[in-house]
C-alpha cells in the first residue's frame, strides 16, 4: 500500500497530477480541494495517498490532508459509492462542509453532485453519520493562488477547468455553462473550478 508521497509536483492537470519521487513518477487523482492547495509545478509537495485496486486498474488517489483521506476511505465503504464518486464529493465540498451537511441532515447539497441521486444521498446520511459523530465541522476557507500559470492564456485555463469538471462527472454542457457564469477573469483553472462548483 502506498500511503504517502514526498517529491516534486511535475504535472497538474486537474483532477490528475504527477509527482516525481526520486525519479519515479506517480500518477494520482486528487479532489479539487487538494488541487487548490498544491504548490506550483516544480515545487516540493507531500501528499497522503490511497491505492484503489480493481479488476481494470490500479488507481492512486492523493490528498493534501489526512482528514481528506480519512473521509474518502469512509465514503467508499458505503454501498454504491466508489472512488470516482467519492472524489467528486470531495471536490464539490470540503471535509468540514460534508460533515456539517451530514450532522444537519441536509442531503440537498449532496444531490447536486453528479452521480449522487436522492437514494445515494440518503444512504450516505444514514450509514456514515455515526462514523462522523466525533468530527467537528469548522468554518475554514482554502486560499487559492491568484497568479496565472506562466505562459497559459485565460482561454486555456477555461478549457482545463471544463475538462476537469467533465472528468469529475459533470456533463460538458453543464461544465461549460458553470464556468461561463464565473464573471471574474484572469483566474487559474483551479480558481475557475472552485467558483463554478459553488455556483452549481
Amino acid at each position: 500500500m502506498i500511503g504517502r508521497l514526498s517529491g516534486t509536483l511535475i504535472e497538474n492537470q486537474a483532477p490528475g497530477i504527477l509527482v516525481d519521487v526520486q525519479g519515479v513518477g506517480y500518477e494520482c487523482l486528487a479532489p479539487m480541494n487538494t488541487i487548490y492547495r498544491l504548490p506550483a509545478v516544480g515545487q516540493a509537495v507531500v501528499l497522503h495517498t490511497h491505492l484503489s485496486i480493481s479488476e481494470n486498474a490500479h488507481s492512486l488517489y492523493a490528498f493534501y490532508t489526512l482528514d481528506e483521506r480519512k473521509l474518502f476511505r469512509e465514503v467508499i465503504k458505503i454501498s454504491g459509492v466508489g472512488p470516482k464518486l467519492a472524489l467528486a464529493i470531495l471536490s464539490a465540498m470540503t471535509v468540514d462542509e460534508f460533515v456539517h451537511n451530514i450532522h444537519a441532515g441536509e442531503p440537498q447539497a449532496l444531490v447536486k453532485i453528479p452521480g449522487v441521486g436522492k437514494k445515494t444521498a440518503e444512504r450516505l446520511m444514514i450509514e456514515i453519520k455515526d462514523k462522523l459523530k466525533n468530527w467537528d465541522a469548522k468554518d475554514t476557507d482554502i486560499a487559492a493562488d491568484s497568479s496565472l500559470a506562466s505562459g497559459q492564456s485565460y482561454n486555456q485555463q477555461v478549457q482545463e477547468a471544463i475538462s476537469a469538471l467533465v472528468a469529475l462527472g459533470y456533463k460538458p454542457q453543464m461544465a461549460s455553462k458553470a464556468i461561463n457564469k464565473v464573471e471574474q477573469k484572469d483566474l487559474t483553472s483551479a480558481q475557475l473550478i472552485r467558483l463554478a462548483l459553488k455556483n452549481m
